[in-house]
């Protein structure tokens, strides 16, 4: 059965994850990276579409899981009448090849355990040609190929290949799965329990660098371990979650694909970034953003591929049932296509900050950033998609607007802060126009609050953000105005809605949504900042409280049914945990 959106934890080779259930079942695993098709699929349709369980004979659920502490390796243990068990699972930092480690640990007693395995390449449609080579289960199909050593004795059965076996105290029972192109041989003599003792070493090492001590350092870390996951190493990429379709409705229709790179996080993951000591992760962030953005400005896109690459499209799965039975089941994403003006801000925003950080930039992307801003100065005007890629008509949205303004903004303060040259009379005036607009169009007098986009009554959480960017200091009534009506209209049970989906059909799309965790967030960070910081940090403590037993967090939270929703683990929202934390609970 697949378990709740929260009752999975993730492990990964910084080039893809592997998502690891409850009942110690491996239900979804891209290989060889994050976008490419998956040969575990079961976490959007049933086990015929592949997984890899190990557990107990006769037992479903763990009695307990943990991440070992300051790691990406899962320990899952049951507690049955034959004994204890312990299941170690882990994916060592990628090298030539893909490898997926599980370790059976007897800690009492002798407990029968099964291993079952059913590869289902192209997102559960395939069937690979089976069979043993060497001593090893060979699977193939096209160009994939899975290895899986192990000395248990395998055996086929309905279409999955099976290993019965038992376990004692202090013994151990090790799987290696291996995953190459079918071109290739596997000529890999992999030792797993020098893997996972390698990993422990990657991974405490890794850690070690994180400055932060304050009063959520153990969701800190854990945020930081998540999002280091979530990065592309070869390209330095950060996928905004390991998964695809995971609804924002249970039997919804808001199931996207986030196994890609958004411009919409660059600053914020930059801040999350340097603000704990990872300069090189920032660095390489950085990076990728100059080499996806580069060519003509006009042709900047919200998001690109983890390797830089702009076309993303948008297909349904029709042979996947979807989570939960929450269709479409989409692979790609046509919101690439969109018009989001806020990410020349994000960009520029980004940039500056690097800068500001001691991130050395170059010529060549100073020379980027004026092509960029010369674009945005006739572009600005224009109605967008907007932030949350709306599906409806483009609007006049506060949010974009206001990231204009960032934009002109950071190229001001670049020019004055680092000596560069450019028309900064210019800027600074239109700069100067956009915020005149936006607090005459924007904002409603009424009501003391700017809302979602020009003429709308309707609000939008990313307002929050407009003390933090610099727009308004925190102290101007409209920005109080502003955070006391999200917390009036937009909140449920103190958790922040992105903006009401039923109100002015502004997404075009059915049904609604939980509350955003980013955003939430977002108003812990809008309450510290106008002078509420008790209510801040009980805010904080409250998120922070939703994380799973293994410290993840989903893209969104349901107040009522108490559930995580939107794909997972999600690094908007351990994005905005470590910002938080920084902000209002830094040491």
């Amino acid at each position: 059965m697949v378990g709740r959106i929260e009752d999975y934890a993730v492990i990964g080779d910084l080039h893809t994850a592997a998502l690891v259930g409850t009942d110690g079942s491996i239900d979804w695993l891209c290989l060889p990276r994050f976008d490419s098709g998956a040969c575990f699929a079961a976490l959007l349709g049933d086990e015929e579409n592949g997984h890899w369980r190990i557990a107990p004979v006769g037992q479903s659920v763990c009695t307990s899981r943990k991440y070992r502490e300051d790691t990406l390796i899962l320990e899952t243990e049951w507690t049955t009448p034959e004994g204890t068990v312990r299941v170690i699972d882990l994916m060592p930092p990628r090298d030539d090849a893909v490898d997926v480690v599980r370790v059976v640990e007897g800690v009492s007693g002798r407990v029968s355990m099964r291993s079952v395995l059913r590869l289902r390449f192209d997102y559960g449609r395939i069937v690979p040609w089976v069979r043993h080579v060497n001593g090893e289960f060979a699977a193939v199909a096209g160009p994939d190929a899975v290895w899986l050593r192990s000395s248990v004795p395998l055996h086929g059965e309905n279409r999955a290949t099976i290993g019965d076996f038992t376990v004692g105290p202090g013994e151990y029972v090790p799987f290696v799965l291996t995953w190459r192109e079918s071109w290739h041989t596997n000529d890999r003599d992999v030792d797993a329990i020098e893997q996972v003792n390698n990993t422990e070493v990657y991974w405490r090492s890794w850690i070690d660098g994180c400055r932060y001590e304050g009063r959520w350092a153990d969701a800190v870390r854990r945020s930081l371990i998540t999002l280091k996951a979530l990065t592309y190493d070869p390209t330095g990429g950060i996928v905004a979650a390991a998964t695809t379709s995971l609804p924002e409705q249970i039997g919804g229709p808001r199931n996207w694909d986030y196994r890609y790179c958004w411009l919409r996080d660059a600053s914020f993951t930059l801040q999350a970034l340097v603000s704990n000591g990872y300069d090189l992760e920032a660095l390489a962030w950085r990076d990728w953003l100059l080499r996806a953005v580069a060519g003509d400005p006009s042709d900047l896109q919200i998001m690109y591929s983890i390797k830089g690459a702009r076309r993303i499209d948008e297909w349904d799965v029709p042979w996947l049932s979807g989570y939960e039975k929450s269709t479409p089941v989409r692979i790609g994403n046509a919101a690439s296509e969109q018009l989001q003006l806020d990410v020349w801000g994000e960009v520029l925003d980004c940039l500056h900050l690097a800068r500001e950080a001691g991130i050395a930039g170059s010529d060549d992307a100073w020379h980027l950033q004026k092509r960029l801003v010369h674009h945005l100065e006739s572009a600005w005007r224009e109605p967008d998609n907007g932030l949350w890629e709306v599906r409806g008509d483009r609007q006049h949205f506060v949010h974009s607007k206001v990231l204009c303004w960032v934009a002109f903004d950071r190229m001001v303060k670049t020019a004055e802060q680092f000596g560069q040259d450019g028309d900064v009379e210019r800027w600074r005036a239109i700069r100067d126009e956009i915020h005149a607009e936006v607090c005459a169009k924007g904002f409603d007098r009424t009501r003391n609050t700017f809302t979602q986009y020009y003429g709308s009554t309707g609000l939008d959480a990313s307002l929050l953000l407009i003390p933090r960017l610099g727009f308004l200091p925190p102290s101007d009534p409209r920005v109080v105005g502003t955070v006391e009506a999200v917390q009036r209209e937009l909140c449920v049970d103190g958790f922040v809605l992105r903006y009401r989906p039923e109100q002015e059909a502004v997404d075009g799309l059915p049904g609604g949504e939980g509350a955003f965790l980013a955003c939430s967030f977002w108003l812990a960070d809008a309450l510290f900042l106008i002078g509420r910081e008790e209510e801040a940090v009980a805010l904080v403590d409250r998120l922070v409280a939703l994380s799973s037993d293994t410290g993840l967090l989903a893209e969104e939270y349901d107040p009522v049914t108490k559930r995580h929703l939107g794909n997972t683990p999600q690094a908007f929202s351990h994005v905005a945990l470590v910002n938080s934390a920084v902000l209002i609970g830094g040491a």
